[in-house]
């Protein structure tokens, strides 16, 4: 019977300390504006889950979304502006 014992020590030689790094941080600080714009969608849809939608709930959702969707749209753009102009030649 072998053990693992000699092997361990290079499976685990990087520990994980469990933050994010800078890096993923700040991924996380770009993309805030769309987490709070799904959050206030869910946020939506959860209040009409046990009754029928009134026409202002229909009316919040449908502001959520579009705000959803500006989110997204501006995200790509920034993503996309900042990949062109980076490596462009």
């Amino acid at each position: 019977m072998k053990t693992i014992a000699a092997r361990q020590a290079a499976v685990t030689a990087t520990p994980f300390d469990g933050e994010p790094s800078d890096a993923e941080l700040d991924a996380i600080e770009v993309e805030t504006p769309l987490i709070l714009a799904e959050v206030a969608l869910l946020d939506a849809q959860i209040m009409t889950i046990d009754r029928t939608p009134t026409e202002l709930d229909e009316r919040r959702i449908r502001r959520a979304r579009r705000r959803v969707l500006a989110a997204r749209r501006d995200l790509t753009n920034r993503t996309t502006s900042v990949a062109l102009s980076g490596g462009a030649a």
